[in-house]
């Protein structure tokens, strides 16, 4: 059968397999009704010989040895039952009675010492008159005295002819079963040639190590869900993605998904969705799978951008920063031409009005000297939000409590924690009636523990959206928005510290949000 395929193989072996067992199981039952009518004949030769044997009168005449009444008795009887041959012999096994008149007088062909002996003896042998059912049972005399036996047979092929009789009643049940199980192994390989889509076993092995090094050979995430929302293959670096077990078969309800990539897999198509799972930013893909107009669930596919995240918001801060430290290095040069030019025209009052209203602009030079943050990161950050926030017409200034005398270990985590509360502090600020607008930060060490202090005069936070607003996706200045806090958040907890919002700021006092970062400062004194 090489080069025939699968499926046909499949169903020639199992209409052979069907064949052989139907076929086993008609000659079984054939043995056993040859069996049954063996025993069948043999009783029915024993019952016609022990009648025979009871004959009034039977046992007196073979001890008398009258032939022609005992030869007369054994054909009424032979004509009467059908029987081949009844054949009654005197104590030394002579025929007294025989179908054939010629074998009268000799010995009979088969062994006479069981009946002889008192016994009643049936089996099948081959005697003069060819292969029988037969029965031999003792005569008797009237005083008990054994002094013959009578051996009657029927032939066997009577029984052949029963047996035939009824293996033809029976076959026509064995050929529906036969057929029956060629219908059912004929539909079985068709659903199994339309669930394989017709692959060949050497195609389904190729797809199964080609899938196994793909899946988890890949930098992406794959979890694939079949149309009963249950989990059917999930590869490594989903599992590391997600942060949590997946394991096929489970219900897609137990994973326990961020909102955002539960409405992506709720969805039809998506791409490019950014999300956050426990402490990392994912990018989510999610598409439908179907073959030949069939539905067979989705895949989603799921790439960590966290690092890339970390190192857009670092960057930003520094283009921020270098920004304003241009634009604050022309702004000098410029004032410092303007103050020239009044000194020189001896307009001493309008110069010192000039200082005085450019003075409100040099909290970032206040901040990028002072002595109570030594870290240059965040001094530099700190006076290029400055610039962002003087053009949003906001105040920010470092709180005069912040002390912080160590370096920074993890200064990426800790741009992106305080610049995402820093710029929607600033945001909050800008968009709220209340005026003047001001953010103010406040920095403490513990230790390597940096607390963060963000307060700023916004609107507010309702106390329903208290904790949502660290969900993905969830803003209170509209859609589209809602990672900055989300990933501070999670990039919060992944140092083994969190973010919360300490105090709603809806009773018109200042919106706090208080961020504790462990080890993220290096040992004091080192």
């Amino acid at each position: 059968m090489r080069g025939m395929r699968f499926t046909r193989q499949l169903l020639l072996l199992q209409i052979g397999l069907v064949t052989l067992v139907v076929g086993i199981g008609f000659g079984l039952v054939a043995w056993l009704l040859d069996q049954s009518l063996e025993h069948q004949y043999e009783q029915r030769a024993l019952n016609v010989a022990r009648t025979v044997a009871a004959e009034q009168h039977l046992g007196d005449l073979v001890r008398d040895g009258d032939q022609p009444a005992v030869q007369e008795i054994a054909i009424a009887a032979s004509r009467a039952t059908g029987a081949l041959f009844v054949v009654v012999t005197d104590a030394r096994g002579i025929r007294l009675a025989h179908p054939t008149p010629d074998q009268i007088g000799k010995p009979v062909s088969t062994d006479p010492s069981g009946a002889l002996s008192g016994k009643e003896v049936v089996n099948i042998e081959r005697g003069t008159l060819g292969l029988s059912a037969r029965g031999k049972v003792p005569v008797r005399d009237t005083a008990g005295a054994i002094v013959g036996e009578v051996s009657v047979g029927f032939d066997a092929a009577d029984i052949r002819h029963a047996l035939l009789d009824l293996i033809g009643a029976t076959a026509p049940f064995a050929v529906g079963a036969l057929a029956l199980g060629v219908a059912g192994s004929t539909w079985l390989s068709r659903v199994l040639k339309r669930r394989t889509f017709g692959l060949e076993p050497a195609d389904l092995a190729d797809l199964v190590r080609e899938r196994e090094a793909v899946l988890h050979g890949v930098g992406e995430g794959v979890l694939a869900v079949d149309t009963d929302r249950r989990v059917t293959m999930c590869n490594d670096e989903a599992v590391r993605l997600l942060g949590r077990p997946v394991r096929a078969g489970m219900p897609l309800d137990d994973l326990d998904l961020p909102p955002r990539l539960r409405s992506v897999l709720d969805g039809d198509r998506a791409d490019n969705i950014l999300t956050v799972a426990g402490d990392r930013v994912l990018v989510a893909n999610h598409r439908p799978v179907s073959r030949d107009g069939r539905d067979l669930g989705s895949v989603l596919t799921l790439r960590d951008r966290t690092d890339l995240e970390q190192l857009t918001s670092e960057l930003d801060a520094v283009r921020s920063m270098t920004g304003a430290l241009r634009a604050q290095r022309h702004e000098f040069a410029n004032r410092m031409h303007t103050v020239l030019g009044l000194l020189q025209a001896d307009a001493q009052a309008d110069a010192l009005e000039y200082l005085r209203a450019v003075t409100q602009f040099q909290e970032a030079d206040a901040i990028s000297e002072s002595p109570a943050v030594r870290s240059a990161t965040i001094r530099s950050f700190m006076a290029a939000k400055t610039a962002r926030a003087a053009e949003l017409g906001v105040t920010l200034k470092l709180s005069e409590a912040s002390w912080v005398q160590q370096r920074l270990v993890a200064p990426v985590e800790v741009v992106t924690v305080l610049g995402n509360l820093v710029d929607n502090a600033l945001d909050a600020a800008h968009v709220s009636t209340r005026r003047p607008g001001g953010v103010e930060v406040d920095l403490l060490s513990d230790g390597t523990r940096l607390v963060i202090s963000v307060a700023n005069t916004g609107d507010g936070v309702s106390p329903e959206q208290s904790e949502a607003i660290f969900v993905e996706g969830i803003s209170t200045r509209g859609t589209d928005r809602g990672l900055g806090l989300a990933i501070a958040r999670q990039t919060a907890r992944g140092l083994g510290g969190d973010i919360t919002l300490a105090n709603p700021g809806c009773d018109g006092s200042e919106t706090v949000f208080v961020a504790q970062l462990p080890d993220v400062l290096e040992e004091a004194g080192a």
